[in-house]
């Protein structure tokens, strides 16, 4: 996104501060995003003197797809719910909530270096930890589009993962760039997760997942937790997205 075109630095919010305004904030559209199969948009939200940037990712601008329901942009905010609740990776904070073009999700813009992505990430050496942390997140939510530039790291150095309206299916849909970890060891926080998850999971993400989704993110944390180890792509399946970033 050219500098000019960038929204105002975010204003230093809590999560919960963040959830509040993405809930309640008064919407103005500034733009559409580019390169988004999906109808994408760049707002601005307002609270009294606060205004905030934010993505809006309304159901009526989504392409139908043959093999997931309608209402992606609720695996959006089950993402993020999954990742508050693994502290695995950064998913920026979302809610679902009606929008200048219908019902959405709205989720914190974040400022990030977009010249940066998977592979950049991964051979600059920096981030092995954080990107393992993020492949396991992939894992238990099935992540069926993993592009590289889905991986974000911003001005402090934290990585963040955006993009997951293709997740949670119940049968196996793993479609990622992240295959440079396969065959190691899970990360030990990782491990904490699956335990977590296969106990039971956080009622609101519980309840945006349909029962056989719910069951199959069950059965991934405990099938992990029999294996601990990141997986080889399978040569006679479709492993990775396209495009690849």
């Amino acid at each position: 996104m050219p500098e000019d075109e960038r929204p105002p630095p975010a204003p230093h919010l809590s999560g919960d501060e963040w959830h509040l305004l993405l809930a309640t904030g008064e919407v103005e559209i500034e733009g559409r995003m580019p390169w988004s199969s999906n109808a994408t948009f760049l707002v601005t939200l307002h609270a009294g003197a606060l205004r905030a940037p934010a993505v809006y990712k309304p159901a009526a601008g989504e392409r139908r797809l043959w093999d997931f329901p309608a209402g992606l942009f609720r695996r959006e905010v089950a993402a993020s719910l999954l990742a508050a609740a693994t502290e695995l990776v950064a998913v920026p904070e979302t809610v679902a909530r009606a929008g200048p073009f219908g019902e959405g999700s709205f989720q914190r813009f974040i400022e990030a270096d977009f010249s940066e992505h998977y592979f950049s990430l991964r051979d600059g050496g920096h981030h092995d930890e954080a990107l393992r942390r993020l492949c396991a997140f992939d894992l238990l939510a099935n992540n069926a589009d993993r592009k590289g530039g889905h991986v974000l790291v911003d001005g402090a150095g934290r990585i963040w993962g955006i993009d997951h309206g293709l997740c949670f299916h119940a049968e196996d849909k793993l479609r990622t760039v992240c295959w440079d970890f396969a065959g190691e060891p899970l990360p030990d926080a990782a491990l904490a997760a699956c335990a977590s998850l296969a106990a039971g999971l956080p009622g609101e993400l519980a309840a945006l997942l349909a029962p056989r989704e719910r069951r199959a993110l069950v059965a991934r944390a405990r099938r992990l937790l029999e294996r601990p180890v990141f997986p080889h792509p399978d040569p006679d399946e479709r492993c990775y997205p396209w495009p690849l970033v």
